[in-house]
C-alpha cells in the first residue's frame, strides 16, 4: 500500500494543484452544453481514490445530502453514492460538489463530466454546468477547499486555487476547515450581483425555448435575443420597442393623470407640490383621506396612503420629498390594490396585492411576527425569491403607529397589523392571481390606459373594491402606470395560478416563426479557412447582403475593415452577432479558440471543414493530426438539422467527420468527372450535394452537382485568385466556397460573378498568395505558417519557375511547431529555393533567441541546401528587405510574413538605395 505524502515536502508535488481554469461558453470538444473546466494535477491523490479513505464518503454526504440524488452514470438517484464506495478520483467528486453547492445556493444545475488528460498522469480536467459564469467559477474553488477540507491532513491541500477565483474574494475557507454556511452565502452574493433578476430570467427562459439566441451585454439585465440585424434587444421588462416617451411620461405621475383622465379612464383628482405648507394646502383642498408620493417614484418608495390629518400629510411629504424634489398629493381611492399587466395591448395578467402584514396570535410580539413571516423559505432578499422579506424601517414604524402599534406590541389572535401602506412585493407584499376575474371593462381601461402613456409593456395599478365589477360601478381607477414592470408576482403568485407572461412578450419581439437568427457560416481547418471565408463573404455580399466576416486578419463589416487582429476566435464571432447591421456571418474558427472558451455561437447554417494537417500539434493536448481532427470536427458538430456540413472528400480525415456532422452532407472534391471515387458517385447519384473539379482545359472546370442535375459553373483558371489555375489550393478553397453558398441558397449567377472578381490581393485576401511586380522582380506574399501550407505554394512556385531567373525565399515559423515540423517546412523550403533567408519571429512562444534560426538552417542543410546560400537575419523587416535586394531583374521572392499589415507596406515601399542588412551568424544568433 503506498504511504502518504510527507506533510512538510514543501513542494506543490505533496498535494493537488491546479494548473488551469477555463469557461466553455459555447459548443466545445466535450459537449454543447457552457461549462466551468479546472485542470486538476491530483499528485499523491491519484493512488488515493474515494474507496480508499475511510469515512471520507460519509462526512460528504453528511455535509451535502443531496449528493444522494445524483446518478452520476448510473443515471438513477445515488449512483454517485456507489461511485464513491466503488472508488472514484477526487477530481471527480470536486465536480459533483461544485454542481451541488449551486444548487443550493439557487442556481441549479446537473450535467458534468471528469476527464483524464491523455499523456499526463494523474492530470484531469474536471467539468461541470453553470448558471452563471461568476457563480460556477466560485462553485469549482469552493468545492475543492471543501473536498480537501475532508481528506487527511497529509493529503487535503490544493493549491493554485486563485486561478479558479482571486483568493481575496474567499477568504476564511481553507484547508483548517469549511463553513458551508458561510460557502453558500458568498455563492449566493455573487449570483445576486450577476443573476438575472426574475423578469429578465423568465423572458430569456422563453426566448432559449423557441431556439432564439441570446447575449448578455453587460453584468446586469441588458439582453440581446436574436443575432445580427434581426436581434432585440432588452433591460428587464423594457424592451427594444418601448418608447422612450412611454417610459418619460409614465415617470411624471401627474403628465400621466392627465393624459388618462383625456382618455376617459378613472384617475383621482391631485395637485403636485414643492413643500411641506403647499402639501398642507393641497390637502385642506382636496379633504381626506389622501395619499403623497414622488413624482418620478417606483417600487412604492416614499408613498404614503390613507392619510387623514394635516400632520400625517407633512410626514408624507416629507418621506415622499427623500425620493423627489416634486411630490403629489391625490385623493386617496378605496378598494383593493390590483396590477394588470398589458402586453401589446392585450391584457396578460392580473394580481391583487397585498401589502406587508401579519396577524396576532396573543402570544408575540409584532417584531416577533415579522421574524417568524420571514422564516418563509420563499422569501430572500431584493428579487430573488417568489417574495421579499419585511424589512423594518422608518415608514414600517410610521405605519404601525397610525394603528395604534408597535414592534414590541403583542396584538390579539387574529388581529390583521400592517406594516406598509403600499402592496409592492419589493417591500414584503404578497400577490393573487386574479386574471381570470378581470371585469371585461376594467381590462378595456387598463388597455387604454398603456396606450395612452405609450407602451408596449405596462403594469397598471388598478384600484377597485371589487375587480370582478365595472369600476364605474364600484368607484375606484387606476392610481399609476408603469413602466418595466415586475414579473415576479405573475409567475410566481403567493396564492393562485401562475401566468406565463414572458410568452407574450417574445411574441411581440418576435412573432410566431421568427428566431432572431440570420444565417451563420462557419469555416475551419488547417489552411484555406481565411481565403474560404472571404470567397463566401464576397459571395454573400453579391447577394446584396450585409456580410460580417472574422479572419485571422481582422474583423469586417460589409466589406470594411472594423477591427485588425486575429479575429478567428469566440469573443471575434460575437462582435459580428451582436452588429445590429449584419444580415450574415461567416466565421472563421480556429483551433485556439475552440480549445479555449468553445465555439462563440450556439449553431450554424453552414459548417465546413477545408483539410487537417499537423499543425499546432504538441500544444494544449492535441498530439496528433487525428485529435486535431477531432478539434476542428466541433463545427460541423454545430450545424443545426436544417443547415449543411461541407466537408472535404479528398482528406480522409476531414471525411471521417460525415458520422458526427449535423445537417446534411455537402462534399467537395478535386476528383470530379471519371476520377470521381464510388462513394461520392453514390452520393451524387443519390440527389446529394457535392461541388467537383472535373479535368480539363483552363484548371479543369467546377461543377456543382445537386438534387441530381449537374449544373456546370465555370473554369477553375476564371478565377483570378488561382493564377491561371496555378494556385491548386485556391482551387480548393473556391470549391468550398461554392458549396456553402450553394447549400445557403445562393444562385448560380451570383456565385459566379463573385467568384470572376476574387483576386489574390492584399485588399481582398491580405497575406494569400498577394503578388507585387513593381520592382522588376515579382514578390510573393502568402502565410504559409507550416509544412502543408509550404508545400502548396510549391505547386504554385513550381509552376511560375519557367518565367523567373531565380527563387529567393524568405521563410520562418512559430515557436510552438514541434522541432520535426520546424525541419520540415526547411526541408520543403531547400526545394524551393536558390537562396533562402531564416529569420526569426518577434514572439519565440517559448523557444530561446535564436533556436528557430539554427533548425530552419539544419533542416535546410539535411536537405542538401547550399550552406552558403543560407542567410540568417532575425528581423523580420530586415529579412525581407535583404531577400529583395539579392533579387535582380526577372527573379522571384516569396516571403513567408508574420505582421502581414506591415511586411506589405514594406513590399511596396522597397527603397533599393538602403542600407542592407547585416547577417547574423549562429553564435550571435545563439546569443
Amino acid at each position: 500500500m503506498s504511504q502518504l505524502p510527507d506533510p512538510h515536502a514543501g513542494t506543490d508535488a505533496a498535494h493537488a494543484r491546479v494548473i488551469e481554469c477555463g469557461v466553455y461558453r459555447g459548443p466545445h470538444i466535450h459537449g454543447d452544453l457552457p461549462m466551468v473546466r479546472i485542470r486538476l494535477d491530483l499528485g499523491p491523490l491519484e493512488e488515493w481514490p474515494t474507496s480508499r479513505l475511510p469515512g471520507f464518503a460519509a462526512a460528504l454526504t453528511a455535509m451535502l445530502p443531496g449528493l444522494a440524488r445524483h446518478g452520476c452514470s448510473y443515471k438513477e438517484p445515488g449512483g454517485f453514492l456507489r461511485r464513491m464506495e466503488e472508488g472514484t478520483w477526487i477530481g471527480h467528486v470536486a465536480e459533483h460538489v461544485a454542481i451541488e453547492l449551486q444548487g443550493l445556493a439557487g442556481s441549479p444545475v446537473t450535467r458534468g463530466k471528469t476527464r483524464s488528460v491523455r499523456g499526463q498522469p494523474g492530470v484531469y480536467d474536471v467539468m461541470y454546468a453553470y448558471g452563471e459564469e461568476e457563480a460556477g467559477r466560485l462553485a469549482g474553488r469552493l468545492a475543492l477547499q471543501l473536498v480537501a477540507g475532508l481528506l487527511p491532513k497529509e493529503l487535503g491541500l490544493v493549491s493554485g486555487l486563485g486561478l479558479i477565483w482571486p483568493d481575496e474574494d474567499v477568504s476564511g475557507f481553507d484547508e483548517h476547515g469549511f463553513d458551508l454556511e458561510a460557502a453558500l452565502a458568498a455563492l449566493r452574493r455573487q449570483l445576486r450581483r450577476t443573476a438575472l433578476g426574475p423578469t429578465t430570467r423568465a423572458l430569456v427562459g422563453e426566448a432559449e425555448r423557441r431556439g432564439i439566441p441570446v447575449l448578455r451585454l453587460d453584468r446586469q439585465s441588458f439582453v440581446q435575443l436574436g443575432w445580427g440585424a434581426r436581434q432585440r434587444r432588452l433591460r428587464a421588462s423594457i424592451t427594444g420597442l418601448t418608447s422612450f416617451l412611454g417610459v418619460e411620461t409614465a415617470g411624471d405621475k401627474d403628465l400621466t393623470k392627465a393624459l388618462l383622465a383625456a382618455a376617459g379612464v378613472p384617475v383621482p383628482e391631485g395637485v403636485v407640490v414643492r413643500s411641506a405648507e403647499a402639501a398642507v394646502e393641497a390637502a385642506r383642498d382636496l379633504g381626506f383621506p389622501l395619499v403623497t408620493k414622488p413624482l418620478d417614484g417606483n417600487h412604492g418608495r416614499g408613498v404614503s396612503l390613507r392619510l387623514r390629518s394635516e400632520e400625517e400629510v407633512r410626514r408624507g411629504f416629507e418621506m415622499a420629498a427623500r425620493h423627489a424634489r416634486v411630490v403629489v398629493v391625490e385623493r386617496f381611492l378605496e378598494g383593493r390594490d390590483h396590477r394588470v399587466l398589458v402586453i401589446g395591448g392585450q391584457v396578460v395578467a392580473v394580481a391583487e396585492r397585498v401589502p406587508a402584514h401579519v396577524v396576532g396570535n396573543g402570544r408575540d410580539t409584532v417584531a416577533g411576527l415579522i421574524e417568524a413571516v420571514n422564516r418563509d423559505p420563499r422569501r430572500g432578499d431584493g428579487h430573488e425569491n417568489v417574495m421579499t422579506r419585511i424589512v423594518v424601517d422608518e415608514a414600517v414604524e410610521d405605519v404601525l403607529a397610525r394603528q395604534g402599534q408597535a414592534l414590541d406590541a403583542v396584538p390579539h389572535p387574529g388581529r390583521v397589523v400592517w406594516l406598509r401602506d403600499t402592496a409592492n412585493l419589493s417591500t414584503g407584499g404578497t400577490a393573487v392571481d386574479r386574471t381570470d376575474e378581470i371585469h371585461p371593462e376594467n381590462a378595456m381601461l387598463a388597455c387604454r390606459a398603456a396606450a395612452a402613456v405609450g407602451l408596449d409593456v405596462a403594469g397598471i395599478d388598478f384600484l377597485a373594491a371589487d375587480i370582478t365589477r365595472p369600476a364605474r360601478e364600484t368607484g375606484g381607477g387606476v392610481v399609476e402606470v408603469n413602466a418595466a414592470p415586475g414579473f415576479r408576482m405573475h409567475l410566481e403568485p403567493s396564492l393562485g395560478r401562475p401566468r406565463d407572461v414572458a410568452r407574450p412578450v417574445i411574441d411581440l419581439l418576435f412573432p410566431r416563426g421568427e428566431t432572431g437568427r440570420i444565417p451563420v457560416l462557419a469555416v475551419t481547418g488547417t489552411n484555406g479557412k481565411s481565403t474560404t471565408a472571404r470567397m463566401v463573404a464576397r459571395i454573400l455580399r453579391g447577394a446584396g447582403m450585409r456580410v460580417g466576416l472574422t479572419t485571422t486578419s481582422g474583423v469586417e463589416v460589409d466589406g470594411r475593415l472594423v477591427q485588425a487582429a486575429d479575429a478567428s476566435g469566440p469573443r471575434s464571432a460575437r462582435m459580428v452577432l451582436r452588429d445590429p447591421t449584419v444580415e450574415a456571418a461567416v466565421l472563421e474558427v480556429a483551433r485556439g479558440g475552440l480549445l479555449r472558451e468553445g465555439l462563440g455561437f450556439d449553431r450554424c447554417d453552414v459548417g465546413c471543414v477545408t483539410n487537417i494537417a499537423a499543425d499546432h500539434l504538441g500544444l494544449k493536448g492535441i498530439d496528433t493530426v487525428e485529435d486535431l481532427a477531432w478539434v476542428k470536427s466541433v463545427v460541423v458538430e454545430a450545424v443545426g438539422s436544417g443547415g449543411t456540413s461541407v466537408l472535404n472528400a479528398d482528406d480522409p480525415l476531414v471525411a471521417r467527420m460525415a458520422r458526427r456532422a449535423g445537417g446534411r452532407i455537402a462534399w467537395f472534391s478535386a476528383q470530379g468527372g471519371d476520377a470521381m471515387p464510388d462513394r461520392l458517385r453514390g452520393h451524387v447519384a443519390a440527389h446529394g450535394l457535392a461541388v467537383v473539379l472535373e479535368p480539363g482545359a483552363g484548371g479543369g472546370e467546377i461543377v456543382v452537382h445537386a438534387d441530381g442535375r449537374r449544373l456546370p459553373l465555370m473554369h477553375a483558371a476564371e478565377i483570378p485568385a488561382t493564377l491561371e489555375g496555378l494556385a491548386a489550393f485556391n482551387t480548393q478553397n473556391a470549391l468550398a466556397a461554392v458549396a456553402m453558398a450553394y447549400a445557403q441558397g445562393v444562385t448560380l449567377p451570383v456565385i459566379r460573378a463573385a467568384l470572376l472578381g476574387f483576386e489574390a490581393s492584399f485588399e481582398q485576401s491580405p497575406g494569400r498568395l498577394n503578388i507585387h511586380d513593381a520592382h522588376g522582380f515579382r514578390v510573393i506574399m502568402d502565410y504559409a505558417h507550416n509544412p502543408a501550407g509550404l508545400a502548396a505554394l510549391r505547386e504554385v512556385v513550381a509552376g511560375l519557375r519557367p518565367r523567373h531567373r531565380r527563387c529567393i525565399g524568405v521563410v520562418s515559423i512559430p515557436g510552438d511547431r514541434r522541432d520535426e515540423d520546424v525541419r520540415e517546412l526547411a526541408g520543403i523550403a531547400a526545394g524551393m529555393f536558390d537562396e533562402l533567408v531564416v529569420r526569426e519571429r518577434p514572439d519565440t512562444r517559448g523557444r530561446r533567441p535564436g533556436e528557430i534560426m539554427d533548425l530552419l538552417q539544419a533542416g535546410a542543410a539535411a536537405a542538401g541546401f547550399p550552406p552558403e546560400r543560407i542567410h540568417r537575419i532575425a528581423d523580420e523587416g530586415a529579412a525581407a528587405e535583404a531577400a529583395m535586394r539579392m533579387a535582380r531583374r526577372g527573379d522571384l521572392v516569396v516571403i513567408l510574413p508574420t505582421e502581414v499589415e506591415a511586411m506589405w507596406h514594406r513590399i511596396i515601399g522597397f527603397d533599393p538605395e538602403g542600407a542592407a542588412p547585416r547577417e547574423v551568424g549562429p553564435a550571435q544568433a545563439a546569443g
